[in-house]
């Protein structure tokens, strides 16, 4: 995460951006209380360490609920975020303080207001591992998109990294790992890191869906001696655009005119069908395309902008 251009105060984009921040905390915060915590899921990150520390601490006599998972969290983040600036320079700033104080003032307070604070909402643990991923992973969504972290165990690994030049994605797993197999130890039940790394996956999942949103563009390579007829169903039968490429053939060496284009899923149905009318010979490559932007798909410039 690199340091953000300054953004205005109180400008539309900064009430998104705290909106997001706050209603994404809230997300995941009902995601952990009611789904998460509850059956001792430790899906890595701070959180995952605050559940650890939350049951193992239960009885004790200043805190015999367990230790605020909230709580936990924020004593913990703002040392590590402290550390984050003084190694890693100023990439964490103000909004990444803001979503996990927020997010910790959520998990407590929304723990404190229910009547057994480690009910689960639902008893089965398979279902809360789906409900309580896809809550905590909507809500970390909403964060990043936001240009905040979670802080926590993002922060470890960039600092690892910085130090073994391991990829900051990679770390991130190990970071995460370890912390499951704490949980193992603390709790000795294999149950828990395996529903903790469905959790993880489920989560990510979820993430990646908010941040690129539900995208069912295809891109196209065509290749084809008919591509002149091709070029015209895509632009006057689709009314869309496209990139000739030029290319050579590998057996025969004969120049090629490759045609790169993105239809929606919808339309790739009637291209090919006019390109089987065309030329049943044609070669094509369809592939997922997660994320458009440019001219007639969404703004480069509203996607980067604060």
């Amino acid at each position: 995460m690199t340091k953000s251009p300054d953004q205005k105060v109180f400008s539309t984009r900064w009430f998104i951006d705290y909106g997001l921040i706050t209603l994404g905390s809230f997300i995941m915060a009902v995601g952990y209380v009611f789904f998460i915590t509850p059956h001792k899921i430790v899906p890595g990150g701070v959180y995952g360490l605050g559940i650890i520390v939350h049951y193992l601490s239960k009885g004790m006599a200043l805190w015999p609920d367990g230790f605020p998972i909230g709580l936990f969290n924020l004593l913990v983040n703002i040392p590590l975020t402290y550390v984050g600036i003084k190694m890693l320079g100023p990439r964490f700033g103000v909004k990444t303080i803001y979503g996990f104080v927020s997010s910790s003032i959520f998990m407590d307070g929304i723990t404190l207001m229910r009547m057994v604070g480690d009910a689960p909402l639902v008893q089965d643990v398979l279902l809360s591992c789906i409900f309580g991923g896809v809550l905590t992973g909507i809500g970390l969504g909403m964060i990043f998109k936001s240009k905040a972290t979670s802080g926590g165990s993002d922060i470890v690994a960039m600092i690892f990294t910085k130090y073994t030049r391991i990829p900051i994605g990679q770390m991130m797993i190990w970071v995460d790992t370890a912390i499951v197999f704490v949980a193992l130890a603390a709790f000795k039940d294999w149950q828990i890191p395996l529903y903790s790394i469905l959790v993880i996956y489920i989560t990510g999942r979820a993430v990646d869906l908010v941040m690129e949103g539900a995208n069912y563009n295809k891109a196209l390579i065509i290749i084809s001696d008919q591509h002149e007829k091709i070029r015209d169903s895509i632009i006057i039968g689709l009314g869309r655009g496209g990139t000739y490429l030029n290319g050579v053939g590998m057996f025969t060496n004969a120049e090629k005119m490759v045609i790169f284009t993105v239809v929606n899923r919808r339309e790739v149905a009637i291209l090919e069908e006019q390109i089987a009318a065309i030329d049943p010979h044609a070669f094509i490559t369809i592939m997922n395309a997660s994320e458009i932007l440019g001219e007639g798909f969404a703004s480069l410039k509203h996607k980067v902008e604060d």
